[in-house]
C-alpha cells in the first residue's frame, strides 16, 4: 500500500475533506500538524522543488498571519530563501493540505487535482 505524507491542520475542513478522499482511495497516511510542527526550511525547499509550483503557491493568502504581516505588499521584495525562511517559521502561514509521495507533491485540495495526482 503507498504512504503519503500529508501536512495538515487537523481543525481545517478542506484539509478533512484532503484527508478522506485519501483514505477512500486506499492510502496509508502520515499525518503532520503544520500548526504544531512546521516543515523544515530544508523539507519546505524540497516540497517546492517537487511541486513544480511557484513558492508563492504556497502561501495562505486568505490567512489571518499573512494578512497581519501585510506579506501580499512584502513577499515580492524578498528571496525565495526569505519566503521559505517564512513558512517554516509558521505553519500558519502555508496553505495546506501538502500532500506528497516523495516524489510529486500537491497543494490544497480540488478533487480533479487529486484525482490526476492520487487516483488509483
Amino acid at each position: 500500500m503507498s504512504k503519503l505524507k500529508v501536512y495538515q491542520y487537523p481543525k481545517c475542513g478542506t484539509c478533512r475533506n484532503a484527508v478522506k478522499w485519501l483514505q477512500n482511495e486506499g492510502y496509508e497516511l502520515e499525518l503532520q500538524n503544520i500548526f504544531e510542527e512546521a516543515p523544515s526550511k530544508e523539507e519546505m525547499a524540497d516540497l517546492v522543488a517537487k511541486s513544480g509550483l511557484e513558492l508563492k503557491k504556497f502561501f495562505n493568502t486568505s490567512g489571518e498571519v499573512y494578512k497581519e504581516m501585510n506579506l501580499k505588499d512584502k513577499l515580492p521584495g524578498l528571496s525565495d530563501d526569505e519566503k521559505i525562511e517564512l513558512l517554516s517559521g509558521n505553519g500558519r502561514l502555508i496553505k495546506r493540505p501538502i500532500v506528497t509521495d516523495g516524489k510529486q507533491v500537491t497543494v490544497g485540495f480540488k478533487a480533479e487535482q487529486y484525482q490526476e495526482a492520487w487516483g488509483k
